[in-house]
Parts: C-alpha cells; structure tokens; sequence
C-alpha cells in the first residue's frame, strides 16, 4: 500500500485519455470517422505547394461550365455578365486514404482554405461580380478533389450592335493558371465538347437573350517566347428577343411610314396636306425623342435601325418638300405665266401616256377649250372693232348731212355720247372677263401639270419606300436565321 492516489481514483468521471481501457473494456475510437479523417488529412498537409510527389508530374485540372443565366448585355461599356455554374476537378496525390481506417468513408467535404487549389482565373474578367461563396470541396479517397462554385462573371465582351434587335453576340470566357505553366499546370475538358455545346438544362430561359450555344476549345499560347500556358477558351454564343423591340420601335415606325403615303391621296390644290405631312414631321421627331434612350449606343458604330430611322425621317422631309413644291405649282396662277411648252409636251402628253392616267384625255379637252376660248376672244375683239369704226362713221355722215335740223343734230349727238359711254363700259367688261377667263385657263393648265408631277412623284416615292422596306426585310430576315 502506496499512499499516494491515482487521478482517476480521486476523479472518475474524468475522460480517460485516448487509446486507454477501464477495467478490461473493448477500446473504442474516441471521435467520429470525420473528425479522425479530416485531422489524418490535414494534419500535416501544406497548402502552399502543388499536391505531388515528384515535382515533373503535371497537374491536370478539368473544368465544366454551365450557364444559368444571362443578367445583362452593355453594349455602351462592352460588358456582359453572366451567372454560371463552374466546376473545377483534379487530383491531390497527398489527399488519399483507405476507406476501411475510416468506417468506409470515401468521400468527405474539407474547407476551400486549407487544401491547395489551382489559381485558374478568366482572362476577361473587368470587375468582381457578386457571386455567393463557398467554403468546401469534395475529395474522394483516391484524391480527387471537385471544387464546384456559382459565379457571377462580368466579362469585357466586343458586343456588334449593328443588327439589332436581330443581333447575335459571341463571347469568350477564357479559363488559364494566371502563373503556372502547362508543365506545371494543364487543362482539360470534364465532359465532351458536345454536352456542353447544347446543355442548357439550368439555363433560365425567360430573359431578352436567349442561349444559342457554348464552344469549348483548347489552346496552347506563349506570352513573348516564354514558357507556354494552358488555356480553356468557352464561346457563349446568345441571341436577343427582338419581338419588343419590333413592337415598340418598328411597327411605329411603319405605321407613320404608311400614314405618310396615304396622305398623298389628298388633293393636290388643298393646303390640308402641307398641315398633314408637317404634322406626321413633328410625330416622328418626337418618337425618336422617346426611343433615344432604347437603342444601344457605343463609340464603334451605329446600329442599323438609327440608320433605318434616319432615313425614314429624310423621307418624311423629302415629302414635305415634294407637298410644298406641289402647292407651289397650282396656287397663285396670277402671277404665273402660261405653261411652257416643253413642260405641256413632257407632262401633259408623254407622262400621263408613261404613268397610264385614265383621264388624260380631259386635259386635251381642257387644252382644246382654251384654245377655243382664246378663238373666241379674237372674234369679239374683232366685232368690237367693226362696232366702233361704225360709230365713227356714222358721227361722219351725220356731221355731213346739213339739211337735219340742228336739235335733231343735237340730240342725236347726246344719244351718241350716251351710247359711246355704254359701249365702253361693255367692252370693259368683256376684257375683265376675257381676262378671267384667261387666269382661270392658266390655273386650269398649271393643275393638270401638278397634278401629272404629284402622281409622278409619289409613284418615285413609293418605289424608294418599297425598295428600302424589301432590303432592310430581307438584311434582317438572313441574320434572324443565321
């Protein structure tokens, strides 16, 4: 007998320490297989070198993308972010273990911190996105480490506006090791080129742009003859929804474009038409007021639909000028001459035969009744004069006759003063209206000339529209369906 006691006796319920047994019980492992496997594994791990026995191996890293969404397209900045699932996986030749030490366990989560993972960056990569992070890896028991993450990847993207909203665009997303080279470092495909062209089985598919494709390849490339580098270069192809930009942009558009052209069906010598077309101008100016901050914009180029708006709204001016011009023609005949005679050559006789106008053979009734007209003015011109050497004569004969008496002379000579006085005033008369009915053969004349140009000139007109609707149609219907 010791008088000195044991710890355990002056305390049992103290643990006792691990690997000792109580009265001959069976020794138990004192943690769980997770615990005892994360300590065997970490232990003496270091993360800060490459995890291989001999330093020739090559690391071969193989990654997979996925993408979940498109978040937007600036095409002023040449930005493009987008949501995706990435996945990393390659081996750590000092994470390995026998599952039958560790209850079977074959797989286990360590902390993203602890282990070494390769320093794979995406070379397009302009701002840090705000992506969720995940603390832990999966690694199996023959080292294989998965490092699957979400990311949001805000990208410097070379964005073509020229097609919108018919617009494709093709991005790359380059994933290479930022130091290490390919001896050190390589990179691989986790599935083949084909599954991850067509998968979008996570895609949301409910945005403006949609997913076309995705493009792996694999490229080799060296920085001024230094050491090569491995790099994994995926092409994310996507196409925009243009059906709201055709609502609200185009058909607009083509409606005023439409109400354009059915405006001249108004009459030529009404001024309700100028008032028409001046306002479809300011409806037009003002739509592009409005749509200005819609259409994408960036120091390269101009998409084609500025280029589209622009010439529609030249052609609004166009026919506003053409109006003028028209309005022009057929008003203020006084102060016009007759038409030349070249211009009722070439419009009154060989346009209307060219532009097939039904009543042209009223305009040559009308010329035929202006020229009788003018007929008819010569021979009242000329009765008139027979009418005044009468009376001249007969002031003659009277002065010679002596035997009348002279109050008979005398009222004879007040009745022919009298008469005289009414003889003028009719002749007045009959030039005011000769000379009317000369302003309104000169108006007459000028119409059928502007009428003859108007047809001429909105048929000019229409066939421009026509041709620059069909080209623009057939330009955006070949790249809807590239």
């Amino acid at each position: 007998g010791s008088s000195c006691l044991s710890v355990s006796s002056l305390h049992p319920s103290l643990p006792l320490p691990a690997g000792t047994q109580r009265g001959g019980e069976t020794p138990e492992p004192s943690e769980p297989a997770l615990r005892r496997l994360s300590h065997y594994l970490l232990a003496h791990y270091q993360k800060g070198t490459r995890p291989v026995r001999d330093w020739r191996t090559t690391t071969n890293v193989a990654i997979d993308l996925m993408v979940y969404a498109i978040l937007s397209v600036d095409e002023k900045n040449q930005v493009l972010t987008t949501y995706i699932w990435y996945r990393q996986h390659w081996t750590d030749e000092f994470l390995k273990w026998n599952p039958a030490h560790f209850d079977n366990l074959t797989q286990i989560s360590l902390p993203v911190e602890s282990i070494w993972v390769p320093d794979i960056l995406i070379n397009e990569f302009v701002d840090v996105g705000k992506s969720p992070h995940v603390p832990y890896v999966y690694v199996s028991h023959h080292g294989e480490v998965q490092n699957l993450k979400p990311i949001q990847v805000m990208t410097a993207c070379s964005l073509d506006i020229y097609n919108f909203p018919f617009d494709v665009q093709n991005c790359s997303l380059t994933f290479t090791s930022w130091l290490h080279h390919i001896r050190d470092i390589n990179l691989s495909l986790w599935r083949q080129p084909e599954l991850v062209k067509f998968d979008r089985s996570v895609f949301m598919n409910q945005g403006e742009w949609e997913l076309l494709y995705i493009l792996s390849h694999f490229k080799e490339f060296s920085v001024k003859s230094s050491d090569n580098y491995a790099e994994m270069k995926f092409y994310v192809v996507i196409r925009r929804r243009p059906l709201f930009y055709t609502v609200s942009l185009l058909l607009p558009s083509i409606f005023l474009m439409v109400m354009d052209i059915v405006g001249f069906y108004l009459p030529p010598n009404s001024g309700e038409r100028v008032s028409f077309k001046i306002t479809l101008l300011l409806g037009y100016s003002v739509f592009l007021i409005i749509v200005s901050d819609t259409l994408p914009a960036t120091a390269v180029g101009t998409p084609l639909i500025g280029i589209y708006f622009v010439v529609c709204m030249a052609l609004l001016v166009i026919s506003l000028t053409e109006t003028i011009l028209i309005v022009r023609l057929v008003h203020k005949q006084d102060l016009q001459p007759h038409v030349p005679g070249w211009v009722r050559h070439l419009l009154l006789e060989r346009a209307t035969v060219l532009l097939c106008i039904r009543d042209r053979k009223k305009f040559s009734q009308s010329r035929t009744q202006s020229s009788d007209l003018s007929r008819q003015a010569e021979n009242h011109d000329s009765t008139a004069k027979l009418t005044s050497h009468g009376c001249e004569e007969l002031r003659e004969c009277g002065a010679l006759g002596g035997t009348r008496p002279a109050l008979a002379f005398a009222s004879r000579a007040e009745g022919s003063v009298a008469l005289q006085a009414v003889l003028h005033e009719t002749m007045a008369i009959r030039q005011l209206l000769e000379k009317r009915e000369e302003f309104r053969d000169v108006a007459r004349e000028w119409l059928q000339v502007g009428y003859v140009l108007d047809i001429l000139l909105f048929r000019a007109y229409l066939a421009a529209v026509l041709a620059y609707s069909i080209t623009l149609g057939t330009l955006w219907s070949v790249w809807r369906d590239a």
